[in-house]
């Protein structure tokens, strides 16, 4: 009779590396959001920077999920310093990019919100209307609510291509920091400034 092997070889199984890949997704999420909140007020030692110190703070400012961080409050201030189409191109740039931790979250695992009544219905509704849901992303991403991170997560959580997430997260983004910035500009030829 043969002796049973007592070495065991240590194997992931793919279902142990998505689950891997969700925990770590969800710790990234959650220190993103941590960092952001702790920079405070340092916004204006950004703005120094220029339009790569705006593309790295909407970034930040859009990495939060759930937490409202001042993002468009930036984008209308730096539109009054800067060339409004620049500031719109690098903070919509960071944005779509920033988004990218609810897309994450989304992935990782429904369990964040997934019974939220909300969420399961945007995530339905994606489902349903998939070629309509990258339209929902444009539409959600330009409109200013703190609801796009649901939207994100809905994608993140179909498995969106993230390529297309990006891109319509983008556009709308852009479109919504352009406003910000000509107001911004708009606001201080009005004040004689």
């Amino acid at each position: 009779m043969k002796a049973p092997d007592r070495i065991t070889r240590f194997q992931i199984t793919s279902k142990q590396r998505l689950t891997i890949a969700r925990i770590a997704a969800i710790v990234a999420v959650i220190a993103i959001s941590l960092y952001v909140f702790s920079l405070g007020d340092r916004a204006k030692e950004v703005a120094k920077y220029g339009y790569p110190g705006i593309f790295l703070f909407s970034i930040l400012a859009n990495a939060t999920v759930l937490l409202p961080a001042p993002g468009v409050v930036f984008v209308f201030v730096m539109g009054a310093v800067f060339n409004p189409a620049g500031v719109a191109l690098a903070a919509g740039a960071g944005a779509a990019l920033g988004e990218l931790s609810g897309y994450l979250a989304g992935f990782s695992g429904q369990g964040v919100v997934e019974r939220v009544d909300l969420y399961e219905r945007m995530r339905s509704w994606m489902e349903t209307h998939q070629r309509l849901s990258y339209l929902a992303i444009l539409i959600m991403a330009f409109v200013p609510n703190p609801l796009f991170d649901i939207a994100g997560m809905a994608a993140g959580t179909l498995k969106m291509p993230l390529s297309r997430f990006l891109l319509f997260c983008w556009i709308g983004k852009t479109l919504k920091m352009l406003m910000f910035a000509y107001f911004g500009a708009s606001s201080m030829q009005w004040l004689g400034l």
